[in-house]
C-alpha cells in the first residue's frame, strides 16, 4: 500500500505522541491536586472522598458509553474537539465555587504580613481572646491570649506559655485535633470537645479564634460549644455555607467529568484501529511512556507556577486557582493537536455486545473472577492514596513543589522500569509479580502512616513503578492469556475501567468517613493489612482452581487444520500441530 496522507503512519505516530504529551501535562495540572483544593475550600474528609467517588464512577460507566455512541454514528473527531473544548470552561466552574467560610483569610500579595480577616485559615497563627465564663458579670473579665496553630507554623521563640489550638492534620478542613493548654479551666468547654472528638470538629470550633465580647453568646462562644454540637457539624449540611460549597462543587465535579471521561478511550481506540489497519499495533504499546512524561512535567510545573501566580491571580477565597487555569490553557493546545489526531475513516464491523461478552467470559472462568477481585481491591486502596496523600503530606509541612516532585518520582520510575517487562514477567510469573506489587503497595501505605517530616515520603516513591507499573503489567499478561480470541482488548478495558474505576469509588466513599471517625494513619494501616490478607489468599487459591492449559490456540489450530483436511493423517503431518501437541503433553 502506497503512502498518503491518510495512512502516513510516521505522521500519525508523532501526532499521537504529542496528544499524549500535552493530554499527560494536562491531567497533571489539576487531577493530583483536586482534593487538595477541595479541602481548603472546607470541605471535609468525607465530602471530599464523595466528591471523588462520584467522579470515578462517571469515569467508569459514562466513558465506555461515549466511545461506542461516537464510534457507532462516527463522530470521534467531534466528540475530542466538543470534550476538550468543554473542559476548558468546565474546569473554570470549580474557581467560583465559594469556600465554606467566606471571610477566611488569606495571604495578601504585597508581601505584608498582615491578614485580611479575623478567621483562620489553615497555616495561619491567630491571637485571640478568650474570657473566663467564670468571671462576675460585674468585674473586669479576665482574658487570657490564646492561638489557633494550623500547620507549617510554629509558635514564635518565647512564646511556649501561650494557650494554643492545633490543627496538625485538618481533616475536616478547618478543623482542629487537639488542644495544647497552660490552663486547662479556661479552655475546658473547647479542648473537652476536641479530646472527644478530635475528627469531628469542624469550622465552628476554629470560629473561636474570633475575638469575643464579655459574656457574648455566640457560637464562637467557649462557654456554650457543646460536645455534641461539634461532632454534628462535621457531618451536617444544614450550615448554609457548607451546604452550597458541596452541592456547587459536585455539580461541578460531575459536568466536569462528564465531558473529560470519554477523551482518552475514544482517543485510544482510535489510534488503535488505525494501526491496526495498517498491521502496525506493536507501536501501539509504547505510547503511554509520553503520556507519563507529559504528567512528570506537568506535575512539577503547575507546582512551581503556583506558588509564583497564585497570589495574583487570587482575590479572595483558597490558594489552588492557578492549576484550573493552568489545566484550561494546556485544554487549548490539546485542542489545536486533536484536529490532526488520526481517526480511521474506515471502520471494520465489530459485534456491539462485546462489553456484555466480556462480562461473560470473567463470570465463566474462576482466575479472571479472582483477578478481577484484585483489581477492584487494588482501586479502593489506591483512591486513599490519591485522596489523602497530598492531605497527609501538607499536615507535615510539605509544599506543593514537593508533592509534584514525589508524583514524578513515581512516573520516572515507572519509565525506567519498563526495559525489564520481559524479564520480569519471565523470571517472577505472572502470579508472582501480582504479589510482588501487592507486597510494594502495602509497604507504601505502612510508610505513609509513619510520615514525620515533610520531605519523608519522596524515597519510598520509587516503589510506585512495581506496586503501580509492574502490577498492571501482570494483569494484562493474565487477561490476554485467559481471553478468547479477539476478546483482549475489551477485557482490559473491562478491568481497566469498569472493575478499576469501581474499587477507586468504593475506595472514595468509605476512605473519607474512615479519616473522619479515626485518622489518616489509620486509614492507611488498615489498608496495608487488608491487602497483606488478600496477598496470602490470593497466593494459596490457584492450587484449588482448575489448572489452565499451557497453550491455548493448539486446539483452535487443530481444528482449523482438521476443516481443511480429508482425514487424520493430513492434521498429522502438520509440523506446527505436532510441535505444539508434543510440547503440551510435556
Amino acid at each position: 500500500m502506497s503512502a498518503s496522507p491518510r495512512w502516513d503512519i510516521s505522521r500519525a505516530l508523532r501526532v499521537a505522541k504529542l496528544f499524549h504529551l500535552v493530554c499527560g501535562v494536562r491531567e497533571a495540572c489539576v487531577t493530583p491536586f483536586l482534593t487538595l483544593y477541595l479541602r481548603q475550600l472546607g470541605l471535609a474528609a468525607p465530602w471530599v472522598g464523595i466528591l471523588m467517588g462520584t467522579k470515578h464512577l462517571i469515569a467508569a460507566f459514562w466513558a465506555p458509553v461515549c466511545a461506542f455512541l461516537a464510534k457507532s454514528y462516527r463522530k470521534r473527531r467531534a466528540l475530542l474537539i466538543g470534550s476538550l473544548l468543554g473542559s476548558v470552561g468546565a474546569s473554570l466552574l470549580m474557581v467560583l465555587v465559594p469556600p465554606v467560610d467566606k471571610n477566611r483569610v488569606h495571604f495578601p500579595c504585597n508581601g505584608s504580613s498582615g491578614l485580611t480577616s479575623t478567621d483562620a485559615l489553615p497555616g495561619v497563627t491567630l491571637p485571640v481572646n478568650i474570657t473566663s465564663a467564670q468571671e462576675p458579670a460585674s468585674s473586669h473579665p479576665a482574658k487570657r491570649t490564646a492561638e489557633v496553630e494550623m500547620p507549617g507554623f510554629r509558635n514564635p521563640p518565647g512564646e511556649s506559655d501561650r494557650e494554643t489550638f492545633r490543627d496538625p492534620h485538618g481533616y475536616l478542613a478547618p478543623s482542629v485535633e487537639g488542644a495544647r493548654t497552660t490552663s486547662q479551666a479556661l479552655l475546658h468547654p473547647v479542648t473537652s470537645v476536641l479530646k472527644d472528638h478530635p475528627w469531628e470538629v469542624t469550622s465552628e470550633v476554629v470560629k473561636t479564634a474570633l475575638p469575643l465580647l464579655p459574656g457574648g453568646k455566640g457560637p464562637g462562644n467557649p462557654a456554650n460549644l457543646s460536645g455534641t454540637k461539634g461532632k454534628a457539624s462535621a457531618f451536617d449540611l444544614s450550615l448554609e455555607g457548607l451546604r452550597w460549597t458541596f452541592i456547587l462543587s459536585l455539580g461541578s465535579v460531575a459536568f466536569w467529568e462528564l465531558l473529560t471521561a470519554p477523551l482518552e478511550q475514544v482517543a485510544d481506540d482510535s489510534l488503535y484501529e488505525f494501526l491496526d489497519f495498517v498491521d502496525a499495533t506493536d507501536r501501539y504499546r509504547s505510547l503511554w511512556v509520553w503520556r507519563l512524561l507529559g504528567m512528570s512535567a506537568g506535575v512539577c510545573g503547575i507546582a512551581a507556577l503556583v506558588g509564583q501566580l497564585d497570589c495574583f491571580l487570587m482575590t479572595s477565597g483558597p490558594q489552588g486557582v492557578v492549576h484550573f487555569y493552568g489545566y484550561s490553557v494546556v485544554s487549548t493546545l490539546a485542542l489545536l493537536v486533536s484536529i490532526a489526531f488520526p481517526i480511521p475513516i474506515c471502520q471494520r464491523w465489530e459485534p456491539s455486545y462485546k462489553s456484555v461478552k466480556a462480562l461473560s467470559i470473567v463470570g465463566g472462568d474462576p482466575r479472571l473472577i479472582l483477578l478481577a477481585s484484585t483489581v477492584v481491591l487494588i482501586g479502593a486502596i489506591v483512591s486513599t492514596v490519591q485522596n489523602f496523600l497530598f492531605w497527609h503530606m501538607k499536615d507535615h509541612g510539605s509544599g506543593e513543589l514537593v508533592m509534584g516532585f514525589s508524583v514524578a518520582l513515581s512516573l520516572l520510575g515507572e519509565i525506567l522500569l519498563h526495559p525489564f517487562k520481559t524479564t520480569l514477567l519471565r523470571k517472577l510469573s505472572r502470579t508472582g509479580l501480582v504479589g510482588l506489587g501487592l507486597s510494594c503497595l502495602a509497604g507504601q501505605l505502612l510508610y505513609y502512616s509513619f510520615l514525620w517530616s515533610w520531605w519523608s515520603v519522596l524515597p519510598i516513591q520509587i516503589l510506585s513503578a512495581i506496586s503501580n507499573r509492574a502490577l498492571w503489567w501482570a494483569v494484562e499478561a493474565s487477561v490476554e492469556d485467559l481471553a478468547t480470541p479477539r476478546m483482549e482488548r475489551a477485557l482490559s478495558a473491562l478491568f481497566r475501567g469498569h472493575f478499576y474505576g469501581t474499587g477507586c469509588s468504593l475506595g472514595s466513599f468509605v476512605g473519607g468517613f474512615v479519616v473522619m471517625r479515626f485518622s489518616l494513619a489509620v486509614l492507611y494501616q488498615a489498608c496495608c493489612v487488608a491487602l497483606l490478607l488478600w496477598l496470602a489468599l490470593l497466593l494459596s487459591l490457584p492450587r484449588r482452581l482448575p489448572q489452565e492449559r499451557k497453550i491455548k490456540y493448539s486446539k483452535l489450530l487443530s481444528m482449523e487444520v482438521s476443516d481443511t483436511s480429508d482425514s487424520e493423517q493430513g492434521t498429522e503431518r502438520d509440523w506446527l500441530v505436532k510441535a505444539m501437541r508434543e510440547e503440551h503433553s510435556d
